[in-house]
């Protein structure tokens, strides 16, 4: 099975460029109920993820920051603590399956290593879940 069944296209999610400001991001993250978003450098690349614990941990250790001059504040200058590997296209449910056990979402590039979208783990099991239980209904 290809993977791109799973994909939901970078036109469907939110994501950041790391010249965002960590107030834009703050609100981006809030207005969809996000906890982690992925990062595209100026060419479209996947470089990280960014989650709410490292938005937390820069306003714990930098006390100057407030929320008037969070606009100040670029995501380039905020330590990404996740690392959720991506996957390319082409890759077999194998490489899918082994990091959707420790990532929420897994980030999906093309050959050119340009973000095309992230695969949710709640779909794959879902599908994993379906697959199952229509197997176990049939055997009974």
């Amino acid at each position: 099975m290809n993977i791109a069944f799973f994909l939901t296209p970078k036109r469907e999610i939110i994501y950041e460029s790391m010249n965002t400001t960590m107030r834009q991001t703050l609100e981006r993250m809030e207005y969809h109920r996000y906890t982690a978003v992925p990062i595209l450098d100026g060419e479209g690349k996947y470089v990280g993820t960014l989650t709410q614990g490292d938005l937390l941990w820069k306003l714990k250790n930098n006390p100057e920051i407030t929320f008037k001059n969070l606009n100040k504040i670029r995501v380039q200058d905020i330590t990404m603590s996740v690392v959720n590997n991506p996957v390319r296209i082409d890759s077999n449910m194998e490489d899918l399956f082994s990091i959707a056990v420790s990532q929420n979402f897994i980030p999906v590039v093309d050959d050119n290593n340009i973000f095309i979208g992230i695969i949710k783990r709640s779909v794959i099991m879902n599908y994993c879940y379906e697959m199952l239980f229509k197997k176990t209904a049939k055997e009974a």
